[in-house]
């Protein structure tokens, strides 16, 4: 009886030890407004994150810029703006070149198996790329394509155009192929199409209805030309200022599961705007020939090797490190 009687006490000192942490509230903020697939899955993640802390973690979501703008998303982590932020790392060029990798074109060829092989390899080198901050997950969105005013059949065609691209390699790539980059966050995107600024852009498909982007264009190639890479990273002053059992629930839902988990409403919604698109009145969308597939592959074929020159000057071990990337997207079968 003293046994037991000394387990359950020892028990109700211990039952109150997560209520009795300090509440903490964190502050994400993601620049997509809210009807976008990942803003309800991101409040799906954060009411778990809730739960599991027994309430002592709080957390409010900000869509559509409201702390700041697309561009600025990792720096508002690292200086405390937000606690959690969802970064786009190619708005950045040459400042992340490991992750860089994932934003060759013709890498992916599904959303949810590419996720699962990025964020698993991406563990490895976020402490050291992105170490003023804490690294959550990492994601990409369904593979993309072109969308324009003007068709674009073989890389020759984007010669003298005007494009907005999707992230930095993207970017070189229209730079190699005689284009010309328009620099614009996913919500700037329309405006730069619509005053033709822009001749056409690099997007996801389902977010093409969401931006509108579908009333100023008219041409897409049906083909799966590029992945985004992303990440979910947090303050680190807040994380570190958590309790064990804080960090603890915070940690299980930064994982490679949460990874696939939250992006896949996402994955879901950009797959069925193809169908969208393609039944959508004024609109062309058209296959590429095996032989025009080749040129494409064939031109963006030195983004490679721009991207091991950038990971070496950072000094990064560049062939081991895409060495271990593709092995691992073999290991999900996510390759193109």
């Amino acid at each position: 009886m003293k046994k037991l009687a000394l387990a359950v006490a020892l028990g109700l000192l211990a039952a109150p030890a997560v209520a009795q942490d300090k509440t903490v509230d964190l502050k994400i903020s993601i620049w997509l407004p809210p009807a976008h697939a990942l803003v309800p899955a991101t409040k799906d993640w954060a009411t778990s994150i809730e739960k599991e802390s027994g309430g002592t973690i709080k957390t409010t979501i900000f869509p559509s810029e409201q702390l700041g703008k697309a561009f600025d998303h990792y720096d508002m982590a690292r200086d405390g703006i937000a606690d959690v932020t969802y970064v786009n790392p190619g708005y950045q060029p040459g400042r992340f070149p490991v992750i860089a990798v994932g934003q060759i074109p013709f890498t992916f060829s599904d959303g949810r198996k590419g996720t699962a092989a990025l964020d698993e390899w991406y563990r490895k080198h976020a402490a050291t790329e992105m170490k003023d901050t804490h690294f959550c997950f990492a994601f990409i969105h369904d593979p993309a394509t072109y969308h324009g005013s003007k068709k674009v059949v073989v890389p020759e065609d984007i010669k003298g155009m005007k494009i907005r691209p999707a992230q930095s390699t993207e970017g070189q790539m229209v730079t190699m192929m005689g284009g010309t980059n328009v620099q614009a966050s996913a919500p700037e995107a329309r405006e730069v199409l619509e005053r033709r600024v822009a001749d056409g852009i690099f997007f996801p498909w389902g977010s093409m209805f969401l931006f509108g982007l579908d009333k100023v264009t008219k041409f897409h190639i049906d083909a799966p030309l590029y992945s985004t890479v992303f990440v979910y990273t947090m303050n680190k002053a807040k994380y570190d200022g958590m309790s064990a059992a804080q960090k603890k629930v915070i940690d299980g839902h930064c994982t490679n599961e949460w990874a696939v988990k939250l992006s896949s409403p996402w994955h879901d919604f950009e797959a069925g705007g193809r169908a969208k698109m393609k039944a959508a009145a004024g609109h062309e969308v058209y296959a590429l020939t095996p032989e025009q597939l080749k040129a494409w592959q064939a031109v963006v074929a030195p983004l490679q090797k721009q991207w091991s020159d950038a990971v070496a000057k950072a000094g990064g071990n560049a062939e081991a490190i895409y060495k271990d990337f593709q092995a691992t997207i073999a290991k999900h079968a996510a390759g193109f």
